[in-house]
């Protein structure tokens, strides 16, 4: 199977601007005159409401930059430049607040503003697309649809778009302008000391970044340490429920054990359970004075209650481990099925040819296992990258330090860490950092090891 040639943004974006050059090229007066005037070419060859709609549409443009745009535009620039403060007045004799900017609020409106242009530009193409379609049909004789036949396509033809338009602007207003939002607040100085409109923030650039990473900086004596227990934790998160699950699948599947099911459903009952109240359960348990201790001392093996989430080295071994009991069935589920399916033929050919079972197993079940289970694999260590639940209801990223940034603990991953700076700290700008790199970090791990993965480079088959 041949792969296909991935298209490249940037031609794909100079392709479209070749494309209104040569339908302008090509056009006749009123399609030219589209081009300024949305829908005018539709409206004169008959399509009224439609010619109508992107005529409003314009206007309402216009409206809106007029009166709005260009302020927001300009907000987004400055993020502000009245402060607000407190001014006596003489005749109540009390100090009376004087309003000024408030910079998250023009962020806010300046990304509201991006989006309008964009999407006016989408609309634009759209009406250019139309006029020179309606010039075709008009040149080759045949009858231009009016505004029935194109409701009728919408169920037929072009139901994609009726189902898909809903879907996509949601996504947009939700996801999209809110996700933008957060990321322009990484280079800005929106923090503890820069809380608007008492204390306007403004745009530094990449100077988070620099700080961060590259200074000698508190923060950056922080995000290393974090950093690097983010990648151990899910390393170890990753694997050892994954190959603890595939063994106890093994084992279940085995043919000497009775009772598959019911021993299956025992551990599927784990899942039913939400993994927050697992994790706040066992929380209470191994407390200092919690159950487990309180137990362990009243049997006599122990003097004093064992640190588990007060030693920092106890406290991340504890949450690895306790991390099993969550993810364990999970993998279990999943490699179950897999296990069922694997040709039976080649157990028998290795047992004909004399291969011990433990060498049946790293030459048919884990290259198997491993060429289904790759992209899973990928998104469960990315998963547990951002695994916020099983830190932050177990542990809260506790034991504390003072060598560590406001509140960062020994236990923190990157993901809960950005969640103490604003929630606690309100140190935005920061967290919005943290969010950015997480992300780099996550998309760049995925692409280049599934890239490299037999689940990729040999989509037919396993062989």
């Amino acid at each position: 199977m041949g792969y296909k040639e991935k298209a490249n943004p940037f031609k794909v974006l100079l392709n479209k601007f070749k494309w209104i050059g040569t339908t302008f090229h090509k056009g006749d007066n009123l399609t030219k005159l589209s081009f300024v005037i949305m829908g005018l070419s539709n409206l004169l060859r008959g399509q009224i409401i439609k010619g109508l709609t992107y005529m409003v549409l314009e206007i309402s443009f216009i409206f809106y930059t007029l009166i709005y745009g260009i302020n927001n535009f300009i907000g987004l620039l400055t993020l502000g430049t009245k402060q607000q403060n407190m001014v006596y007045n003489e005749e109540s004799g009390i100090y009376e607040v004087l309003p000024g900017d408030n910079s998250m609020i023009m962020l806010l409106a300046g990304v509201t503003t991006l989006f309008v242009i964009l999407f006016f530009i989408v609309v634009w193409v759209s009406s250019i697309k139309s006029a020179i379609h309606v010039q075709e049909l008009k040149e080759k004789g045949k009858k231009i649809p009016n505004i029935v036949t194109d409701i009728t396509s919408l169920f037929n033809t072009n139901i994609h778009k009726l189902l898909l338009t809903i879907p996509i602007i949601g996504l947009v207003l939700f996801t999209v302008v809110p996700l933008v939002y957060m990321i322009l607040m990484a280079f800005t100085n929106y923090d503890v000391n820069h809380q608007p409109p008492g204390n306007l923030f403004t745009w530094i650039g990449l100077k988070n970044f620099k700080l961060m990473l590259l200074s000698n900086d508190k923060i950056a004596k922080t995000f290393w340490p974090v950093f690097g227990w983010t990648m151990v934790w899910a390393f170890f998160a990753t694997f050892t429920c994954y190959f603890g699950g595939m063994l106890l699948a093994i084992l279940i599947n085995s043919k000497g054990i009775r009772g598959k099911g019911f021993w299956r459903t025992i551990f599927v009952i784990t899942i039913a359970v939400p993994s927050f109240v697992s994790l706040l359960i066992i929380r209470v348990m191994l407390a200092e004075h919690g159950a487990l201790n309180i137990l362990l001392q009243e049997l006599g093996f122990i003097t004093k209650a064992l640190p588990f989430f007060t030693n920092p080295t106890w406290a991340r071994v504890t949450v690895i481990i306790v991390n099993l009991w969550v993810g364990i069935p999970h993998t279990m589920l999943i490699t179950t099925g897999i296990l069922t399916n694997i040709p039976a033929d080649l157990y028998e050919s290795a047992k004909i040819d004399g291969a011990s079972p433990i060498k049946t197993f790293l030459k048919i079940t884990m290259p198997y296992m491993l060429f289904i289970t790759t992209p899973y694999l990928i998104t469960n260590f990315i998963a547990n990258i951002n695994n916020f639940n099983a830190i932050y209801f177990l542990t809260e990223g506790n034991p504390a330090t003072l060598d560590y940034f406001k509140g960062a603990g020994k236990t923190d991953l990157l993901v809960t860490w950005l969640f103490k700076l604003t929630i606690e700290s309100k140190d935005y700008c920061y967290a919005s950092t943290i969010g950015i790199m997480i992300f780099t970090i996550s998309a760049a791990l995925s692409l280049i090891v599934y890239r490299r993965t037999g689940a990729y480079k040999n989509e037919e088959g396993f062989q």
